[in-house]
């Protein structure tokens, strides 16, 4: 019995499955090879894999919509969060930029405003400074609140333009090495954190600071001078006082008072100037009334050989009144007039011999006597140091020398007081 022979597909038979239908009288058959099994077993398999997979699709279908719109609803909705976020934080920025913007726009506005100020003060300050230099004189170096410099407008001149140019620093928020305020190198140096607003909010502190003390140098500079300039106007008072000359003693100044209302910078800056132009004011009425006294020595560096009193006389020895004081000088040495006035009396005048009278205003007159040679005519007009001729020994006189006389209202005073009072009022005019 040969068993490799037999087919082994539905089970162990010998012949092929044989499939018989009946119908009525006809009666058909055929043979089924195991192959043809295989084949439509498979493909029954696969038709109903298929319905089932089709049937699950069409069960889950919604579902996996559902689940993917949801899914992609999602990635939309973070997307547009993000997108929103980012927008929030541009805005933020922009936000930000525009006020930093804005309050860099207040702070130039300012400096501008500060600086225009400044400009104006400097106009207003270079002539006083110049005329107060030239009355006063520089400020004492020591005990003071501002010195002295070589420039001698160093402190209150330095609101010139090119010294600030808030256009220089809006062109120079940032720039390394162009630096157009000198007080720049005050400021700390920047952090690495710190932001360009942050550099520019220190840059604006720095030169406020810087403009705040060129006005407190102001200031103190015009309180300086306007206290130098009393104080000289006080000296010469004093020294025209004691010497009983008529001085006008009123500076300006009055005893008063009243409630204390503050001022703001600009209120202060215009009574400091006002104050010092009204400073200035009394002393040039001082000095104007100190230099139309006789006040100078009409024979410096020469010896008194005479004074001014009662004296024996050279020529009959007895006691008489000397109305004026002799200077020792040779014959033709210069004689200058003692202050500005007009000449009254050119010529001989009995003992004066050669004589020279000078009217100086007010009552005052000084005569200069024994002269050589007169080189002046009656009504003309002189000024304080010129040469009214030379000294000799014309007239009631022993020797050569110059005598000089001072009047008041006709009445001889005794010149050395005078003298004295021009020594000490020398420095001031």
């Amino acid at each position: 019995m040969n068993v490799a022979g037999q087919s082994t597909v539905f089970g162990r038979r010998k012949e092929p499955h044989t499939v018989i239908i009946a119908r009525g009288n006809e009666i058909r058959h055929f043979t089924i090879r195991p192959w043809v099994a295989a084949f439509c077993g498979s493909a029954l398999a696969a038709m109903a894999i298929g319905y089932l997979l089709a049937t699950s699709y069409l069960v889950l279908r919604d579902d996996l919509i559902g689940a993917t719109t949801a899914r992609q609803a999602r990635m939309q909705q973070a997307y547009e969060d993000r997108i929103s976020a980012l927008r929030a934080q541009v805005d933020r920025i922009t936000s930000r930029q525009l006020l930093d913007q804005q309050l860099m726009e207040t702070k130039v506005g300012e400096l501008l405003e500060r600086q225009t100020q400044l400009s104006l003060r400097h106009g207003r300050l270079g002539p006083l400074l110049e005329r107060s230099e030239n009355d006063v004189g520089t400020p004492p170096a020591a005990g003071t609140a501002v010195s002295a410099k070589s420039d001698k407008r160093a402190d209150a001149t330095d609101a010139q333009p090119q010294a600030y140019s808030v256009a220089g620093v809006g062109a120079n928020l940032g720039a390394g090495d162009t630096r157009p305020f000198s007080l720049w190198s005050t400021r700390s140096d920047p952090l690495p954190s710190d932001t360009a607003a942050d550099r520019a909010d220190r840059l604006f502190v720095s030169i406020n600071e810087s403009l705040k003390a060129i006005e407190s140098q102001q200031l103190t500079r015009i309180t300086t001078l306007a206290d130098n300039a009393y104080r000289n106007a006080d000296a010469i008072s004093q020294a025209l006082e004691a010497a009983g000359l008529p001085v006008d003693s009123d500076f300006g100044k009055s005893d008063a008072g009243g409630p204390l209302i503050p001022l703001d910078s600009s209120m202060t800056f215009d009574s400091k100037v006002k104050e010092l132009d009204e400073a200035l004011d009394a002393l040039d009425r001082l000095k104007t009334e100190a230099r139309r006294l006789p006040l100078a020595n009409p024979a410096p560096g020469r010896s008194v050989t005479s004074p001014f009193g009662v004296r024996t006389d050279p020529l009959l020895g007895t006691a008489a009144l000397h109305s004026g004081m002799d200077f020792r000088a040779p014959t033709g040495m210069p004689a200058k007039v003692t202050a500005p006035g007009i000449v009254v009396k050119a010529g001989w005048n009995g003992g004066y011999g050669r004589m020279v009278e000078v009217d100086h205003g007010n009552g005052f007159a000084t005569r200069y006597g024994h002269l050589s040679k007169i080189n002046v005519t009656v009504g003309e007009r002189l000024n304080a140091g010129d040469v009214i001729g030379k000294t000799g020994s014309s007239g009631r006189s022993t020797g050569p020398h110059l005598h000089y006389e001072i009047r008041h209202n006709g009445e001889a005073i005794d010149p050395l007081r005078f003298l004295r009072v021009g020594k000490k009022v020398a420095q001031y005019l």
